[in-house]
């Protein structure tokens, strides 16, 4: 069963907070993951005015490396920060 890159949803309705994961894709969206890369909460800061993406470079290197498929969102937030990891779209 292939890996997947993808997002897991995890808090309150209004305040959602998404944790970068490797999971097989056949599973559920909230599943456990093989393993949590990263966290993205698309709230903006008030203070930075931003949204925050944090996530391991050498863990998704790896999985990217192994030959898991990040999914269209997961590539767009790596092309949107700009991430020199994997920026090359699936056809």
């Amino acid at each position: 069963m292939p890996v997947r890159l993808r997002l897991s949803i995890h808090g309150k309705r209004n305040t959602r907070i998404f944790h970068i994961v490797a999971i097989h894709a056949g599973k559920s969206r909230d599943s456990k993951p093989l393993e949590t890369l990263g966290i993205f909460s698309p709230r903006i800061d008030p203070d930075t005015r931003e949204k925050r993406v944090e996530w391991s470079v050498e863990r998704l290197r790896y999985w990217l490396g192994v030959g898991a498929q990040p999914s269209e969102t997961v590539l767009s937030l790596m092309e949107r920060v700009r991430a020199p990891l994997y920026l090359q779209r699936r056809s």
